[in-house]
């Protein structure tokens, strides 16, 4: 069992930063793929970034330019950068992990229990 925990969220201004952490056990996470997603009240859950094993990474057509996903599997640590932030990024992040096969996207399988993120005007 993969255990996800989330910090870092909380309240920000517009056009400001926010640094997500993710926390999980150092042994398993190197082989994993990971990534964050958000959702918002009334929206479907989306997702933000992803990273590979490898440390490929993607990220949604909002996140790119000002967002930077990354790991160090040494600390079992997942890192989301946001910045320049805007109200609409207003969700609740989750970090996500599971498996990638191929060419094919990460399969998250475990989910954490997500962190608050809040952008105000």
């Amino acid at each position: 069992q993969v255990q996800l925990v989330e910090s870092g969220g909380g309240s920000a201004q517009a056009g400001g930063s926010l640094r997500l952490s993710c926390t999980t056990s150092k042994h398993t996470m190197s082989g994993l793929c990971m990534g964050w997603l958000r959702q918002a009240p009334g929206k479907e859950r989306e997702q933000v970034a992803s990273i590979n094993s490898d440390g490929s990474t993607m990220y949604a057509e909002f996140a790119k330019g000002r967002s930077t996903i990354s790991r160090d599997n040494s600390k079992g640590t997942l890192y989301l950068e946001m910045n320049s932030l805007k109200s609409e990024d207003t969700a609740m992040y989750y970090c996500a992990a599971g498996w990638a096969f191929g060419d094919l996207p990460c399969d998250f399988g475990y989910w954490g229990q997500g962190t608050q993120v809040t952008v105000s005007p």
